[in-house]
């Protein structure tokens, strides 16, 4: 039996340890199994790039699981665009990329394979599977999910997410003290969700947490106000700009700064706007998503408060990168370890899927169908645990 491993999308504190978590499992279920990974996602795939793991990958497994980022490497390749396919040159004109890609597992003997990714990934799986399905080739696909946005349906949680929260509030722990450098500081800390707010909440949520935990020196001007966070900016809810920039000037006058935490989807729409009413090109990738590294929302947000709050000194720092290449913290790994267990089980039954906590089936951990896969899951504002936090944000307590 041979079992393949891809890894696609952008980073996420899971992708070495779910190849690791992966790995004991066959070496458990199936020890004479060959194990093979493809380079650089699906972009491998189609160019028929692999590695072979070796015979003793079993004793490399726990070493992967304390690691960030994917040894087999990643890349944002959709098999349904064959243009940029073609222009890339991962495939020749004319070729169907779903046809190239189905061609190399059945040459490359692969039995299973795991597909580790967003929705992206695993929508491109489902599209895979379908077609090998269709043309009689036996093979089993299943997905894991990942994505520092937990914004994915119906995945209640996505691998990597709370590492990435936690991550991102130790990240602003540090930034947070740039205050100290002049009067009247305007910080925005630049969050990861495209469209999906949970990332930048649980962040703010876990940074007060953090918080709590230390001690401050009132008389010191050291104060605890001045190291809190004084809005929360995502994409599920509106922002009233000119009522925001009254309550912000007040929460300036009385601590002398002001500490945004901005979710990168924020306001896009907006800017958006904006650009093709100058008759700017609106750059976006492989999967038409808007380029938002390069829109850049924190600088544009920067630009809006810093006239209107009188700020002194702007500052915008995004921890994306910072978070998303971190090694798993013990929930995801516990997590992880979880999902991996049925992953290998389900493959070796031959079933297909994505393993997961299903949110239709009351969080439980199981095989959800490929169609039942989506991404732009919305983050649910009404939870408890958030309107708590926007409360004793207002009144910093």
């Amino acid at each position: 039996m041979k079992i393949a491993f891809l890894t696609a999308g952008g980073l996420a504190p899971c992708l070495a340890a779910s190849i690791g978590a992966l790995i004991k499992e066959y070496h458990a279920k199936e020890p004479d199994a060959d194990l093979i990974g493809y380079l650089n996602g699906y972009r491998g795939l189609l160019l028929g790039h692999s590695i072979i793991f070796p015979e003793n990958a079993f004793e490399h497994a726990d070493t992967l699981l304390e690691y960030g980022g994917s040894p087999i490497g990643n890349s944002r390749v959709k098999l349904t665009n064959a243009e940029n396919c073609v222009n890339n040159g991962y495939i020749n004109e004319g070729e169907n990329p779903i046809a190239v890609a189905a061609d190399q597992l059945k040459k490359d003997g692969v039995d299973i394979i795991h597909t580790i990714g967003g929705d992206d990934t695993n929508t491109m799986a489902a599209e895979l599977a379908n077609y090998l399905e269709n043309s009689g080739h036996n093979l089993t696909v299943v997905g894991l999910p990942k994505t520092v946005d937990n914004d994915v349906y119906p995945i209640a949680r996505s691998l990597g997410a709370d590492t990435a929260a936690e991550q991102s509030a130790l990240f602003f722990e540090n930034i947070a003290n740039e205050n100290t450098t002049s009067t009247r500081q305007l910080l925005i800390h630049e969050v990861m969700g495209r469209h999906c707010g949970w990332l930048t909440a649980a962040t703010a949520k876990k940074y007060r947490e953090r918080l709590s935990n230390k001690l401050f020196i009132d008389s010191m001007l050291i104060t605890k106000d001045r190291w809190d966070v004084d809005a929360i900016y995502i994409p599920e809810e509106e922002l009233d700009f000119e009522s925001e920039c009254v309550r912000l000037n007040k929460r300036m006058a009385e601590k002398d700064g002001v500490n945004i935490f901005l979710s990168e989807g924020a306001g896009v729409n907006a800017i958006i706007k904006e650009m093709e009413a100058k008759g700017e090109e609106v750059p976006r990738d492989a999967f038409g998503h808007v380029r938002l590294d390069e829109v850049n929302p924190g600088q544009w947000f920067a630009q809006q408060f810093k006239k209107k709050l009188n700020a002194e000194k702007v500052l915008v720092q995004k921890s994306g990168y910072f978070a998303r290449s971190a090694a798993p913290n013990k929930y995801d790994v516990e997590l992880i370890t979880r999902s991996a267990a049925l992953a290998a089980e389900q493959a070796l039954a031959g079933a297909s899927g994505v393993a997961g906590l299903d949110e239709d089936k009351n969080n439980e951990m199981s095989l959800i169908e490929f169609s039942r896969i989506k991404g732009g899951k919305p983050f649910d504002t009404s939870k408890e645990w958030y309107q708590q936090l926007l409360t004793e944000i207002e009144n910093q307590i």
